[in-house]
């Protein structure tokens, strides 16, 4: 007993303890003249001794929680008012276009689908069109669009908002309307008017509840559908074959797709930011986009169409999708590690505090890309479309894996170059190069234009070497490839006006 008690001695006359440790000792003290005396056992946990009362600390505030709970409140009321903080940057619009300022047409017949035993009993297209159509009806080019956008690529007389292609469209511009007639549709399982997840199930109509939205009753689809419904729409405008198929994004696997499914009726090719085989890196992108917006309960399965629509999951997924849309150093340029301002700093040391929602610039720039597309776009048609990305690959293997049929030749053999084919990777080739051109030999004699960005971190600049390198391989002798420099990642092909648009216009011309 007596040698604990030295211990304590020991500790509490240490020279390093004397100036903080004054009440301390008196309680060890006591407590050693305790256990002598019997009325404490040595086990008994020492007292503390009464410490100053500290100032109570405010919960943080979360205005960033809070804008989720306040829109849900604004659906149960009925008010689904969105955001209307302007744009910042050089983002293009990507607005709901209104169904008056958009042509229709409906394909009445049973429509087959790759991934479908039961055909969809029939469908709508909308597009909208810029241009005088020739006599001969051969001066058509078709422009694909991107995962969200509508047929809305520019303005109208009947609706004359910016389109998302705006200053690509129009006299004098890369798709020139003095010499071309432009086609721009909203694709099949879209929200822009053509038939998708929340266009009306017809088997519903006759229903005792009443019709109702396909929602995930809605079966997947391809890009090859996709394209195959706009060829439907050609032939019901009486257009045998296109000048030209462009795409961009999504869009250029789109005109690569229709290059393959009717060589005999495209003239050219434009394939930007595109891939014909989407990779492991891409697919994950759009994966975690889709859990986080089926993680959202308002999701429910794809039914939610009559109560709140998955805004958050919707806001977050935008999100992810934005950080994939642009580039590390564009961001440094722009924003840095820049703060937004505060108009209060702690009192206490001149520190600013920091905020766990939305603090710095890069931040909040995330947050209103979310914020203000989260209820523009249906979460259904982002769930089908980006599956239908994903499923994208024209390699050999898969195309014969997809019974897909092609008014071109496909022989499966490769034709001797009639030059050498100069790689233009860095890196080894591909296993899977040669599949691929064996794939592409359908667009062996369609002029091909393909451009390729190096900040592109969606679709990696080494997809569009591999698409101009395949294509040559497959027989193509009139293949174009640029490659851009830029700062602005995969969205170039909607900002870099002058290179975009000039190498558009002078393989067009």
């Amino acid at each position: 007993m007596s040698s604990k008690i030295s211990r304590l001695a020991v500790q509490i006359s240490s020279p390093s303890r004397r100036a903080t440790t004054k009440v301390w000792s008196r309680t060890v003290s006591t407590r050693a003249a305790s256990i002598l005396s019997g009325r404490l056992t040595p086990q008994s946990p020492p007292q503390a001794p009464i410490a100053e009362e500290l100032p109570s600390r405010s919960p943080l505030a979360f205005p960033c929680v809070d804008a989720h709970a306040q829109r849900q409140s604004r659906f149960e009321a009925g008010n689904q008012a969105t955001s209307t903080s302007p744009d910042s940057g050089p983002e293009p619009p990507y607005a709901r276009p209104n169904p008056s300022s958009y042509k229709l047409y409906h394909h009445h017949e049973p429509f087959p689908l790759v991934y479908s035993a039961v055909p969809l009993p029939s469908f709508d297209i909308a597009y909208e069109t810029w241009g005088t159509l020739s006599p001969a009806k051969d001066n058509v080019i078709l422009l694909h669009t991107g995962l969200s956008a509508s047929s809305h690529a520019a303005s109208t007389e009947i609706n004359p908002a910016p389109g998302w292609w705006e200053k690509f469209i129009g006299p004098g511009k890369a798709l020139d309307t003095n010499e071309f007639f432009i086609i721009c549709t909203n694709v099949l399982g879209g929200c822009y008017g053509s038939t998708g997840p929340s266009s009306v199930d017809p088997f519903t109509l006759n229903s005792r509840d009443g019709p109702s939205n396909y929602a995930t009753r809605f079966p997947v689809v391809s890009i090859f559908d996709m394209v195959r419904a706009q060829f439907h729409l050609l032939d019901h405008l009486g257009i045998q074959k296109l000048y030209a198929s462009v795409g961009s994004s999504m869009g250029a696997m789109q005109s690569l797709a229709a290059g393959w499914l009717h060589p005999d009726r495209v003239g050219k090719l434009v394939s930007i930011s595109g891939t014909a085989r989407s990779s492991p890196a891409s697919i994950a992108m759009r994966y975690a986009q889709r859990s986080v917006l089926m993680a959202d309960p308002n999701w429910n399965k794809g039914f939610y169409y009559d109560k709140a629509p998955p805004h958050t999951g919707m806001k977050l997924a935008r999100q992810i999708g934005t950080i994939t849309y642009r580039s590390g150093p564009e961001w440094e340029q722009r924003f840095g590690r820049r703060v937004r301002l505060l108009p209060d700093v702690d009192a206490a040391n001149g520190v600013r505090v920091p905020a766990l929602c939305p603090d710095f610039l890069i931040e909040t720039y995330l947050d209103h890309q979310g914020e203000s597309f989260c209820l523009k776009y249906d979460a259904n048609s982002l769930i089908y479309i980006s599956k239908a990305m994903d499923l994208f690959d024209m390699t050999e293997e898969s195309l014969n894996e997809l019974r897909l049929e092609t008014s071109g030749t496909q022989n499966g053999t490769l034709p001797p170059p009639s030059t050498p084919v100069v790689p233009l990777r860095m890196s080894p080739p591909p296993s899977y190069l040669s599949s691929l051109a064996r794939g592409l030999i359908p667009l062996k004699n369609i002029p091909t234009l393909i451009l390729g960005v190096q900040s592109d971190f969606l679709f990696p600049v080494e997809q569009q070497r591999e698409v101009a390198d395949a294509l040559k391989m497959a027989g193509n002798n009139d293949v174009v490839y640029y490659e851009l420099g830029g700062v602005w990642g995969h969205d170039t092909f909607l900002l870099d006006v002058p290179n975009v648009g000039g190498a558009i216009r002078g393989f067009l011309s």
